[in-house]
């Protein structure tokens, strides 16, 4: 029976915030323990008492949804929702109650939920799950509506868009700044938390600082085992401050964290996704709380990655480097294409053996591991240093062609990668290495007839100097493929414009073979308020491209008809002694229709007018002045 609710009082308040900033509820949808008394059948059943909210679905159906005030009371929460509540409602028989939660806490341990759905055919109350995970925040209005119309409580990968992925972004760091956690620690604290989560069972959030931080050491070192990954704890393990004045502090930073991954994102449903959740997260988290300036990493948007991934085409029997990986973006993305259109043997071989990524950044090279550990494996190839100091070279292993990495070259090494896709960091200083460094050091651990895939920053093509005697030796001992000119702000709010570069290793240019050039300045984004995210509303070139781009890299002599000022293939002009191999110098000039025409003619002429006018004006002043 519902008994005392005065120490209910913050989860009450946490449940209004959740329903309409969060999980998109109507607020003439939320009825609060007094107002749900206003709908007739709701107090006949309820009598006097009632629960912390009911959540009107429909005319006929509701969502109840009862809290207690401690983490450990949320199946006696749930129970009571069902047990008590829905039953008095469906057994009525005038509306139903199909949807209960059963929410528990407080600010000192945070919150958790756990929901059911009344089955209408066996009458039975299912366990709500996504991915096959139980859910632990409160239910969405699209949850909801995707239990309706599916007839399923297993939600599969529902949509996480990024303005969620921003608010849980922005908060988390907002928890982590209030908590004293500097900006190049958050990384490092997030992977712990995600790993730690992965574990399964619940974290004791009620415990003190010292134990709590323990607990969740223990459980990254136990996932990290797991993947024989051990070595890396050094990199992921979490300290609480130095000042004991401090750790308090500290700890209700790592439980707010937990709060909000747990109920907003329901991130260890997310972790089980087909979609790369974590790698989004990653993006939005560091983009835009400034965190990867701070760790010094620009992070490759993971519609490129993926663009770049299908072009590609990779397939099960590639071998994929990248020689920078950060985050694991590029990995990522080749690990989900194989898995849509490998058998499960094929695909298994792929995870282990297909992937191979170098960082030298520790609290970045966590980051990837975590997302690859999540997406079921792949890490076993990612490892920490620097890339120039790394060679990999072919290894059979019973029958399955892979690589390893050596420490240094051999006459003997036989280079195994087949295709790489890598954002190599851009030099802030004369003393860093030059971008073109990186992908020739990348193509010496590739077969021949290997296709690499780059971002650059667009002066790397048209600059000087060094930069022109690297093109000239790419095009004396490899294949130009194609050249895309990216939008402008692709990384904002790092300002680099930038352009990908697809190159076949070994081949010499041959003089008249023709390149891809394009333009492609749309993609789906906007900016706004001083972030860049994706709108249905904007215009997206790379579907239109994608499929041409793809045909093109496998068949150089394939026809394709231009189109002004955004895709054409033709030969490089040897005549430019500066090599610019940049698609604005091959574009057609865009073609304009007669409107168009006559609309410049008539602008120019009212800016004439305007000048003349202007300027017999001046002229009659320095009359007048003349005469006075």
């Amino acid at each position: 029976m519902p008994g005392e609710r005065v120490s209910e009082v913050h989860a009450y308040i946490h449940i209004n915030d959740e329903l309409i900033n969060k999980k998109k509820w109507n607020r003439n949808q939320i009825f609060t323990q007094q107002e749900c008394l206003k709908i007739k059948p709701i107090k006949e059943a309820f009598g006097t008492k009632k629960p912390e909210n009911v959540v009107k679905i429909s005319e006929d159906m509701f969502y109840i949804i009862e809290a207690k005030n401690e983490r450990k009371k949320v199946d006696a929460a749930l129970d009571e929702a069902r047990d008590y509540y829905a039953h008095r409602i469906n057994k009525a028989r005038k509306v139903k109650a199909r949807f209960i939660t059963g929410i528990a806490g407080n600010p000192q341990e945070g919150f958790i939920a756990k929901s059911q759905v009344l089955n209408e055919i066996n009458g039975e109350w299912e366990i709500i799950k996504e991915n096959d995970i139980e859910i632990t925040g409160l239910l969405s209005k699209k949850q909801v509506e995707y239990i309706l119309e599916r007839k399923t409580a297993n939600i599969k990968d529902i949509e996480i868009n990024d303005a969620e992925f921003l608010r849980a972004a922005e908060d988390i760091n907002g928890i982590l700044h209030e908590g004293g956690i500097n900006k190049d620690y958050r990384a490092r604290v997030i992977s712990a938390i995600l790993l730690a989560l992965s574990e399964g069972t619940d974290i004791d959030l009620n415990s003190n600082p010292e134990i709590l931080i323990k607990s969740i050491n223990a459980r990254v070192g136990s996932v990290l085992s797991k993947h024989h990954k051990s070595d890396f704890s050094r990199f992921i393990e979490i300290e609480l401050p130095s000042s004991a004045d401090n750790h308090n502090k500290f700890k209700m930073a790592i439980v707010n964290t937990i709060q909000t991954l747990l109920l907003d994102l329901n991130i260890r449903s997310a972790m089980r996704s087909g979609k790369d959740i974590l790698g989004k997260f990653y993006e939005v988290f560091l983009k835009y709380g400034n965190g990867a300036k701070e760790i010094g990493i620009v992070l490759t948007p993971r519609h490129i990655t993926k663009f770049v991934a299908e072009v590609l085409d990779v397939q099960s029997n590639d071998l994929i480097l990248d020689p920078t990986c950060g985050t694991g973006g590029f990995l990522v993305a080749a690990f989900d294409e194989v898995k849509k259109k490998a058998t499960t043997k094929e695909f298994d071989k792929f995870k282990n053996y297909g992937l191979y990524g170098i960082e030298q950044q520790d609290p970045v090279v966590s980051l990837a591991l975590v997302n690859m550990i999540f997406r079921g494996d792949g890490k076993n190839n990612i490892i920490e240093g620097d890339c120039f100091a790394k060679w990999l070279n072919v290894k059979n292993r019973n029958g399955t062609i892979s690589a390893e990495y050596l420490s240094e070259d051999a006459s003997d090494r036989i280079p195994p990668i087949t295709k790489v896709m890598m954002n190599p960091p851009f030099p802030k200083k004369k003393t860093d290495n030059k971008e073109y460094l990186f992908i020739e050091h990348a193509m010496k651990q590739m077969q021949n007839e290997g296709v690499l895939f780059s971002v650059l920053p667009y002066s790397c093509l048209i600059k000087r100097g060094g930069y022109l005697r690297w093109r000239e030796r790419l095009l004396k001992q490899n294949t130009l493929l194609s050249v895309i000119t990216f939008p402008e702000d692709l990384f904002y709010p790092v300002g680099v414009h930038t352009v990908g570069i697809f190159i076949k290793k070994g081949v010499p240019h041959p003089k008249d073979q023709k390149v891809l050039w394009i333009r492609a300045l749309n993609d789906g984004r906007w900016k706004k308020k001083g972030k860049r995210l994706e709108n249905i509303r904007a215009k997206n070139d790379f579907p239109i491209i994608e499929r041409i781009l793809r045909e093109f890299i496998n068949n150089q002599n394939i026809e394709i008809n231009p189109i002004p000022a955004f895709y054409k293939a033709s030969a490089i002009d040897w005549e430019d002694k500066d090599i610019e191999i940049i698609p604005e110098a091959y574009l057609d000039d865009p073609l304009f229709s007669e409107n168009e025409i006559a609309n410049s003619i008539e602008q120019l002429i009212r800016e004439n007018i305007a000048y003349h006018i202007k300027f017999e004006k001046q002229l009659g002043r320095m009359k007048d002045v003349t005469i006075g």
